[in-house]
């Protein structure tokens, strides 16, 4: 949605513009408090941009107080797993058997508020729903870093300061209104909270009050999450009735070059390429105009995306997790994994499968703290010596070649 022309810090979406000016003009001496992680000093130079921001002196005082840096967000800042895990690691655990039967379970027991939200805002439940179990895993983990102390270190440190400090006033603004109490305002470690993830900025924007109890609350009403996903999305440009694409087979030595998820064309050009549905038969014709998506290039699954692909995109800014969202919303419809496999010899985890391997590792008297699916460090190291007790390549990887030789004994 494009801001309309103003000359005072009113809305949102000019308050967002007229800070941006702000921080341009600051000019802040970061090197003073670079390595401290008392952030004082940046909050000092902060101020001044926050009271034109709406924030108040009062609730600057309680929040800003003896704030101290939490480094970790800062590490995590260089590390998003949507850009550096191999995109059949990323889909195997973000849809699996377990998050589709937990989905489908969610939309039956949201179904009349899911109802609403389709004839209000035109996007459909399972999409909705597929939303929500990427982002929280359908409200079982939001989360545990306070909001304030993770975005006031990025609002002072790393990249994307100036983003961060507009996310900081608004989560600030957020806490002067009430909408959510100060101990329950935690989530990632960038910034985003509730039931499906919104950032400050964005809560501000489009979070609505789904349940009727007289507030948008993210955090405790998965009905008002539910309702706020779908006006991001019909805000985002969703369009009702559209698919977000389609698994296609491409023709021998079709070229990628200059193709992509922008780069949309008329169906009738790509049929006039050789490309055809995964099965074999014509393209559909009620696609509009489509981008090619190719993850894992030529060999491995391809798509034909639309422009609702895009509001899915807009929602992380990440092309695999779109995709995650759309192939989960289309399980939770009845349909089956791609038909195309992911061209590798060492498939990922599903959840479950990551936990099984977990537990064998321990069993062979590993210490890798928790069996919870997360294949952290200490699981990667006892991974590695297993490798290397088998003769197996060391590489670390939790991978189908790991868990089945252990699964043998």
């Amino acid at each position: 949605m494009t801001p309309r022309p103003s000359t005072a810090c009113t809305s949102t979406w000019v308050r967002t513009a007229c800070m941006s000016a702000v921080f341009a003009s600051l000019g802040l001496a970061q090197a003073a408090w670079a390595q401290s992680t008392d952030l004082s000093a940046c909050m000092a130079e902060l101020r001044p941009a926050a009271r034109s921001g709406k924030v108040s002196d009062a609730t600057w005082a309680r929040h800003t107080a003896g704030l101290q840096a939490d480094f970790s967000v800062i590490e995590k800042l260089n590390f998003q797993p949507e850009f550096r895990t191999a995109i059949w690691d990323y889909m195997s655990a973000l849809v699996d058997e377990e998050r589709v039967a937990d989905g489908k379970a969610r939309l039956t027991e949201h179904r009349q508020a899911l109802e609403r939200a389709e004839q209000r805002f035109g996007v459909d439940p399972a999409t909705v729903v597929a939303v929500w179990g990427v982002e929280s895993n359908f409200g079982q983990t939001f989360g545990k870093y306070p909001l304030v102390q993770a975005l006031g270190t990025l609002a002072c440190h790393g990249r994307r300061q100036s983003y961060f400090r507009g996310e900081f006033f608004s989560a600030l603004r957020i806490l002067q209104a009430g909408h959510i109490a100060p101990e329950r305002f935690v989530g990632s470690w960038a910034g985003a909270f509730g039931h499906t993830q919104f950032m400050p900025s964005t809560f501000e924007r489009l979070a609505v009050d789904f349940d009727g109890d007289g507030r948008a609350d993210l955090m405790d009403s998965s009905v008002d999450a539910l309702g706020s996903t779908a006006n991001f999305l019909a805000r985002a440009g969703w369009q009702s009735g559209l698919p977000w694409g389609i698994e296609v087979k491409l023709p021998a030595g079709i070229s990628l070059a200059g193709e992509g998820r922008r780069s949309k064309r008329p169906v009738a050009d790509w049929a006039a390429r050789g490309v055809r549905r995964v099965d074999g038969s014509a393209l559909p014709a009620n696609l509009g105009s489509v981008g090619l998506l190719t993850l894992a290039g030529v060999n491995g699954p391809a798509f034909l995306v639309t422009r609702n692909f895009d509001a899915l995109y807009s929602y992380n800014a990440a092309e695999s997790y779109g995709l995650a969202i759309a192939h989960l919303s289309d399980r939770l419809r009845g349909a089956g994994p791609f038909a195309t496999p992911w061209p590798t010899d060492d498939a990922g985890l599903s959840r479950a499968e990551r936990r099984e391997l977990q537990g064998l590792l321990v069993m062979r008297g590993h210490d890798i703290g928790p069996v919870d699916g997360m294949l952290g460090d200490k699981t990667r190291e006892a991974i590695r010596a297993e490798q290397k007790r088998l003769g197996l390549e060391v590489n670390g990887r939790g991978g189908q070649k790991i868990l089945k030789v252990l699964r043998g004994g």
